[in-house]
């Protein structure tokens, strides 16, 4: 079995294996997309089972948490259908756990890695994947859970809440992409990093004001059909422009022809379930395992 590094040119046929083997998820395309461009100064890899592009049948993403440059993660993994049964998804993280200890990792986690990742671990309905996992030697951290919002039947009217602010003297505003800089700024000081390559980079981003003074944002499209990140500063508390801001991102995703949105590695699940009927769905596994000289026996 031939595993080697992917190249540029063969993004083509990874969307192909991909959309084949990811299918619960309808932008598996796009997530390799997102893995193949991450932030400036991430190290990563992607590697591939098959000859030339055009034969590929597996590929395997990795990269090292710019945090704790010793923790790895295993980004995504897919086996076309076709392919499946013969060994390659082990091959590929075996192949990615090595890329990982080379690189300086002493631990894996088939976990996200925040900024740009495909999901928070592993859902649990793909369930060889979980095997595979656990088959190697993870075990089970943390469990995460993404909200699931039905756009063509949510509420996400937002005129009384926006004459509302106005009245208070708050103003709610899209920051096209491009145009984000201060709304980075502020992101990054109440929260880190992250979050403001999230809210950055995102398909739409919007703000609330008052003053001069930032108050709050919301991002949505940092991963294909999600929402997220969103937060606002301690001046911000009781004014309720939560609410709003997720509406407003909501709707316009909806504008975009989505027809429901990912609100990913949710905390308050009441907020969101009062703010747009959102409902608790994908469930993910976060697993981990020390990497120490080489890979697990057994079967």
């Amino acid at each position: 079995m031939t595993i080697r590094t992917a190249q540029p040119a063969d993004l083509t046929a990874l969307r192909a294996v991909a959309d084949a083997a990811l299918t619960l998820d309808s932008g598996a395309a796009a997530l390799v997309d997102r893995l193949a461009a991450p932030p400036a100064g991430r190290r990563w890899t992607a590697l591939a089972t098959g000859g030339l592009s055009g034969d590929l049948t597996g590929v395997v993403f990795a990269s090292l948490s710019g945090r704790d440059p010793s923790v790895g993660h295993i980004d995504l993994l897919a086996v076309h259908p076709a392919a499946q049964g013969a060994g390659r998804g082990r091959a590929l993280v075996e192949a990615a756990e090595e890329w990982l200890r080379a690189e300086g990792a002493r631990m894996a986690r088939f976990a996200g890695n925040p900024p740009c990742y495909a999901w928070p671990g592993i859902d649990v309905r793909y369930t060889p994947a979980a095997c595979l996992a656990e088959r190697l030697g993870y075990t089970l951290d943390t469990t995460a859970w993404n909200m699931t919002a039905d756009l063509s039947t949510a509420d996400l009217s937002t005129e009384d809440d926006i004459a509302r602010l106005a009245d208070a003297k708050v103003a709610v505003i899209s920051a096209p992409t491009g145009e984000r800089g201060e709304v980075a700024e502020f992101v990054r000081r109440h929260w880190n990093d992250t979050w403001a390559w999230e809210a950055e980079n995102g398909t739409g981003c919007h703000y609330a004001v008052r003053d001069g003074e930032i108050l709050g944002f919301a991002a949505w499209g940092s991963r294909p059909a999600w929402f997220g990140p969103m937060g606002s500063a301690p001046a911000a508390r009781g004014l309720g422009i939560g609410r709003v801001l997720l509406r407003r991102c909501l709707a316009d995703m909806r504008t975009a022809g989505l027809t429901e949105a990912q609100i990913g590695w949710v905390g308050p699940l009441r907020f969101y379930s009062r703010a747009v009927a959102a409902r608790a769905e994908r469930v993910f596994w976060l697993y981990s395992r020390a990497l120490g000289d080489g890979p697990p026996g057994g079967g």
